[in-house]
């Protein structure tokens, strides 16, 4: 059975303020941003030789 979209929207939503309890938004973004950025990184340079940012072995997401 096919998940709609508005449904999975809101299930992602309950599950994030779940995770940041009472944290606010604003603090919640830093720690979101901060991992999606690392993500970004570790996938771009994990097989570049070449690349400026070493990604050590099993460092990646």
């Amino acid at each position: 059975m096919a998940i709609k979209k508005n449904e999975l929207y809101s299930s992602l939503w309950a599950s994030c303020d779940a995770l940041r309890g009472g944290m606010d938004a604003s603090q919640y973004k830093d720690y979101v941003l901060t991992l999606l950025f690392m993500k970004y990184v570790s996938d771009k340079y994990a097989d570049d030789p070449y690349g400026m940012i070493e990604v050590p072995e099993g460092g990646g997401f």
